[in-house]
């Protein structure tokens, strides 16, 4: 038998080539997961988180009770509200540090509908601040206000006591280069339009033994910002939203069945829905180039691929998953302190900060604050900044009990300590106020007839 060693020497390269290729392609896996690869998307500031009391608390509100600014990041929770319709007002600086223009408004309302289904609508107004436009030879030509906006009207309905869901609807206008089409042929508004889907759970756990203590537990999942994609040109290349999954769990103490004190702890894990930004090789180079390749994809496929896309493999779908935790505590729900942190990997953004928050209510109206402390050396607009926000809740009728929930509307209250009459019950007249009626065969339980 002839021995070709022309042939021989052809499969041992060709297999060395196979194997070092397999041991160049892990090692370049493994270096794309802690290459920074940050997720970037159209209108980022559908992200920022507008409610101050959550923003005191790591930015965690998934699975926190509601209130007026409360649908914010999870529109669910608005059917367990107590109140019956109310309006929320914040606001918070952007960039303080920098500039004094650019802010973040958010303007809600509820109205609650039976007890079991409430409907809310909210706008956000982001203002860029002011911007001078020149021309090729560096001379001012006009102003410019760049803003972004939404509108967005949800519903949500409890069944049974513990569980509800939500869906909200919103329009979205961005316009971040004003008057530009001169200098950018093709330039305009970016419009979208966008849902919301909710679900959220609220257990409460009585003392068995009698106890002045009480539980509660909160679950919520939201779906947000799930739509259409977006582009400000022409240009058939549109960018996704930044559709997010949200998880969000709760743990709450009441310390007394006057509920004085309340403690609570909360925790919210996040997902951006979007494709990962990929990576060609460029055998010209010998590197991995970034491409767009991965923005031509369909709004429900490119949330499918976001699980299992990321050129680092699982290491880096690990690394996109930003934490916040936050805890709570109430003092007859009219003065509360907060406290939390946000946790985002160096690779995918590297916010790291933490944030303390104080409530103060009186009647119907409260006010949260927050403040944010930065924790890394990645700048974030809201360093040491404050932010605030106002609400106004109210129940039907001022502050009284709804009719419904009075056993008999017109039975006078027996007084504390006092006996319970076996036979008729007192009536008011309501012309005079005075007693209407009344066994006489059974002592008068107010021993003067009076109420």
């Amino acid at each position: 038998m002839q021995f070709n060693g022309k042939k021989y020497l052809l499969v041992v390269v060709s297999v060395l080539g196979s194997v070092c290729a397999f041991a160049q392609s892990t090692v370049t896996r493994a270096e794309l997961a802690n290459k920074v690869n940050t997720i970037t998307t159209a209108v980022p500031f559908l992200r920022i988180v507008g409610d101050t009391r959550s923003g005191g608390m790591g930015d965690v509100g998934i699975a926190i009770s509601p209130d007026a600014n409360g649908a914010q990041l999870n529109g669910a929770k608005m059917a367990f509200i107590d109140k019956d319709f109310g309006v929320g007002l914040s606001f918070t600086p952007w960039l303080k540090s920098l500039v004094g223009d650019i802010y973040l408004a958010n303007l809600t309302g509820y109205y609650r509908i039976k007890k079991v289904q409430t409907v809310h609508m909210s706008l956000r107004y982001f203002s860029l601040g002011q911007i001078q436009y020149t021309d090729e030879s560096g001379n001012n030509t006009i102003q410019v206000h760049p803003n972004e906006l939404f509108v967005d009207a949800g519903y949500s309905r409890r069944f049974g006591d513990i569980a509800a869901v939500g869906a909200t609807l919103r329009f979205i206008y961005s316009n971040i280069a004003p008057n530009a089409g001169t200098v950018i042929p093709g330039n305009k508004p970016g419009i979208a339009g966008a849902a919301d889907i909710t679900a959220m759970v609220d257990k409460h756990f009585e003392n068995k033994k009698g106890g002045d203590i009480s539980h509660e537990l909160l679950w919520g999942i939201a779906i947000t910002n799930l739509g259409s994609k977006m582009s400000y040109t022409s240009n058939v290349v549109k960018d996704f939203l930044p559709a997010n999954l949200g998880i969000g769990f709760g743990y709450k103490v009441h310390l007394d069945r006057e509920d004085k004190h309340t403690v609570g702890a909360y925790v919210d894990v996040n997902k951006l829905l979007v494709p990962t930004p990929q990576y060609v090789y460029d055998s010209t180079s010998g590197t991995n180039k970034p491409s767009t390749s991965y923005k031509n994809q369909g709004v429900i496929s490119g949330v499918v691929s976001s699980f299992y896309d990321a050129p680092g493999g699982a290491m880096e779908e690990l690394h996109s998953i930003s934490v916040g935790v936050g805890a709570e505590y109430f003092y007859k729900k009219m003065f509360g302190l907060r406290m939390g942190y946000f946790y985002e990997h160096p690779t995918k953004g590297n916010r790291k900060f933490l944030t303390v928050g104080a409530t103060i209510k009186y009647n119907v109206a409260t006010l949260h604050m927050s403040y944010l402390v930065p924790t890394s050396n990645q700048r974030n607009p809201l360093d040491n900044t404050f932010s605030f926000s106002l609400t106004f809740e109210f129940n039907k009728g001022g502050n009284k009990k709804a009719i419904d929930e009075t056993p008999a509307d017109n039975v006078t209250p027996t007084p504390a300590g006092a006996p319970v009459p076996s036979g008729k019950p007192v009536k008011k007249n309501k012309s005079e106020g005075g007693p209407q009626e009344q066994d006489k065969s059974e002592p008068n339980p107010l021993g003067n007839g009076q109420n």
